[in-house]
């Protein structure tokens, strides 16, 4: 089973990434981080990283996922994820990146060529050297390619996507989660739970 990296640091939005890990608990998922030092979430939880993020290879690997997070807004101390995401995407190798992490790829120009979204398209034109506008979707998730981006407000839709690209559930029960935790819509309970 290929790996499935999560990057963890100080300040990440935990919340955005709570469907992604609970969707995944049957995957290996393995965070990483700068150092083994413990992060402390936004909402304060404290994470200690399973490895450093300079251990993460593309190869034998699944995905690597970015959550977002003030620290993505607040200068380059994030930057060394998003050469791992520009690697990742070199090899073939899934990312999917919500709200903050998304400035992130777009100030490493990982968005320039690429359709992608965010939390809105002036969000990303604080990005130096940001040069994707014209590809931006305006949508709370969007693939394209080996390429997944949301916006801050969409972390079902952040996690359908990703469930979707590694294949975790078949069509019908992950049409049946989306309606259920995207749509409130009770009825798909049934497929799921019977699945």
């Amino acid at each position: 089973m290929n790996t499935i990296y999560m990057g963890v640091y100080d300040g990440l939005s935990d919340w955005e990434s709570g469907y992604v890990t609970a969707g995944l608990a049957e995957q290996r998922v393995v965070t990483a981080a700068l150092t083994l030092d413990p992060v402390s979430t936004m909402g304060g939880l404290r994470i200690l990283p399973d490895v450093q993020l300079s251990e993460v290879e593309p190869s034998g690997s699944a995905m690597l996922v970015l959550p977002g997070g003030e620290p993505w807004e607040s200068g380059d101390s994030l930057a060394p994820f998003a050469g791992k995401a520009a690697a990742f995407l070199e090899a073939g190798v899934p990312v999917a990146a919500i709200c903050g992490a998304t400035l992130g790829l777009a100030r490493a120009g990982l968005l320039d060529t690429r359709r992608h979204t965010s939390n809105a398209p002036f969000y990303l034109a604080m990005a130096e050297g940001y040069a994707g506008a014209e590809r931006y979707v305006d949508s709370p998730a969007v693939t394209d390619g080996d390429l997944i981006t949301a916006a801050a407000y969409a972390p079902v839709e952040f996690a359908r996507e990703i469930f979707a690209k590694l294949e975790v559930y078949p069509p019908v029960v992950l049409d049946a989660w989306y309606r259920l935790f995207g749509k409130k819509d009770q009825s798909a309970w049934e497929v799921l739970s019977s699945a």
